[in-house]
């Protein structure tokens, strides 16, 4: 649901780049780009942005018991 803070593979710290990449993306940016400038050049830090589905707004709909 949310971004890790760090890459499961590596540990590099990526969880402070999200917001900025979705907004980004947003406004039509290519992604490759995106990532590139951001410092995200590892394979395995680019799987965790690309695969990522946020969630929260989901689940914050539903009632805690």
């Amino acid at each position: 649901m949310l971004i890790p803070v760090r890459c499961h593979s590596c540990g590099k710290p990526i969880g402070h780049l999200w917001e900025d990449y979705t907004e980004r993306v947003k406004r039509g940016e290519e992604r490759k780009k995106i990532m590139d400038s951001l410092g995200l050049t590892r394979y395995c830090c680019r799987g965790v942005f690309l695969g990522h589905v946020d969630l929260m707004d989901m689940a914050a709909k539903f009632k805690k018991f």
